[in-house]
């Protein structure tokens, strides 16, 4: 099991209210990334996960 989570970011920042629709983090879940430990960040790269799968694609 890698010790570290990658980070989502895919390099298309573009924000959408409070959340980035490139990568689906919100802006708080950007902001704290590096200062989270390993299972939440696990969390939240699934949260994000599912936030990409409701946005609508053009």
């Amino acid at each position: 099991m890698a010790k570290t989570i990658e980070s989502p970011c895919v390099s298309i920042c573009q924000l959408k209210g409070n959340l980035c629709i490139g990568c689906g983090r919100t802006v708080d879940e950007i902001r704290h990334w590096k200062a989270m430990k390993r299972p939440e960040k696990m969390k939240t790269v699934k949260r994000a996960e599912e936030r990409l799968k409701k946005i609508p694609r053009d």
